[in-house]
């Protein structure tokens, strides 16, 4: 009895103990900072250009290419800019810790609230010309009037004040009241169209012929400038690269390399000469050793590639003009617009009255064309060719002895990790037993 009395007050000692524990654990725990709930409308991080005063505004306007709102910084003073998402990639979770204004003061310092942001997305303010912006309106009107009547810039800028199928607001209409703003986008109309003067008022028509050329110095400029990396490997590099014919290694290294398995004096050992195992395995031996010579000695000398055909530098720079010329019409041309400008450019006849440039893409033509036929013909080459005949009987004979030492090995290893009692088991003889598996059979 004295026992269980003891025991029982050990007992009440340690759920004293334990409540003791608790209590401060909780205490602690509700000591812990909390964090608030996540807000609907998280901050962003974009970065500005400096040339921007603080008169400049993030607007919705209509996207040219896709018709969707899209939002846009645009500024009295510097002019427009379109937001370029550069996105963290989704292996490696990040997050953006951003602090705010300064709010309180204390003894310890100045207090600012700060928050952390669940992804790292970042939004960088590149320029954009607003031509694009009011393309949409007049191909719209162009299209809509056979004739192509002389509108006034209000005509235009009225179809697309409101963004059709959306909530969204359409802030045209208020950067427009500003006096530079409206100026700049009307001299960026003027550089496209036929202008008129009706009293104090400017009418304005497209003109495709101009539209062309302004875009070709666009894409002039872009190809100049350089490509993306990533885009001239893919559609320039890529694009003209011709197949390979053959590989060839200089004169001095074939020379070398035959004068090399002369002097070894090695031949070759047919079946018939084979009169023991260990011949065989010596002359075998001095086969490798001349083979491995040889190779020794051609890896010490270049090998030329030697291709179909290669692109001469005017391909070249057609082909990132082309690529250049396309991205532009894909990223900032309504659809209807950009095949009609490609249509126009394919036909020879790029060229303005103010310009008189004349841009024809015939020699890109002619290379395209036959860099078509040659892939063509080495694509039927290979189907034809089987490689797999042309292997010598000494890889096949490597790649058997490969595979019977790989199991031999492999059988070693499972034998050394075999038990005792599994050997054993295994020296029983099993022949007029029933196997496990009879044991739990249906009945019939």
């Amino acid at each position: 009895m004295a026992r269980t009395r003891s025991t029982k007050a050990a007992g009440s000692e340690a759920e004293t103990k334990g409540a003791k524990a608790g209590a401060s654990t909780s205490a602690s725990s509700k000591a812990t900072y909390t964090l608030p709930e996540a807000t609907r409308s998280p901050p962003r991080v974009f970065i500005l250009p400096k040339k921007a005063t603080s008169e400049a505004r993030i607007v919705t306007l209509q996207n040219p290419r896709y018709s969707r709102p899209t939002r846009y910084l645009v500024c009295p003073e510097a002019g427009f800019f379109e937001f370029t998402k550069i996105a963290a990639p989704k292996t490696t979770p990040r997050s953006w810790l951003i602090e705010g204004k300064p709010q309180t003061e204390s003894e310890n310092g100045t207090k600012s609230e700060t928050q952390v942001t669940k992804g790292a997305d970042l939004y960088i303010a590149t320029a954009i010309d607003p031509l694009f912006l009011v393309l949409p309106a007049l191909v719209a009107k162009d299209s809509a009037d056979k004739k192509r009547m002389f509108l006034s810039s209000d005509d235009y800028f009225d179809s697309i004040s409101e963004i059709p199928d959306s909530e969204a607001h359409n802030h045209l209409s208020e950067i427009l009241s500003w006096p530079k703003t409206r100026q700049l986008v009307e001299s960026r109309m003027a550089s496209v169209c036929d202008t008129v003067e009706a009293g104090d008022e400017q009418m304005f028509r497209l003109n495709e012929t101009k539209l062309l050329s302004e875009i070709l110095s666009k894409a002039k400029r872009m190809a100049n400038h350089g490509l993306p990396k990533s885009m001239a490997d893919k559609f320039v590099a890529k694009a003209l690269e011709a197949p390979i014919l053959g590989v060839r290694s200089t004169q001095a290294a074939a020379s070398s390399s035959e004068d090399a398995v002369v002097s070894s004096g090695t031949t070759t050992p047919s079946l018939e000469s084979t009169d023991s195992q260990s011949s065989v395995e010596t002359t075998s031996s001095t086969v490798s050793d001349a083979s491995t010579a040889a190779t020794s000695i051609l890896s010490e000398f270049p090998q030329e590639v030697t291709n179909a055909i290669t692109a001469p530098p005017e391909v070249i720079s057609l082909q990132k003009l082309k690529i250049s010329f396309d991205f532009i019409c894909s990223s900032y041309l309504p659809p209807s617009l950009s095949k009609a400008l490609k249509t126009q450019l394919l036909s020879g006849c790029g060229g303005s009255s103010t310009t008189e440039e004349v841009l024809l893409f015939k020699p890109q033509e002619e290379y395209l064309a036959k860099l078509a036929e040659l892939r063509q013909k080495a694509a039927a080459a290979r189907a034809t060719t089987d490689y797999s005949r042309k292997r010598t009987r000494d890889e096949e004979d490597d790649e058997r002895a490969e595979k019977r030492k790989k199991k031999e090995d492999e059988d070693k290893v499972k034998k050394a990790n075999t038990s005792r009692g599994v050997k054993q088991l295994q020296k029983v003889n099993t022949s007029g037993m029933k196997k496990l598996s009879e044991f739990f059979k249906k009945k019939t």
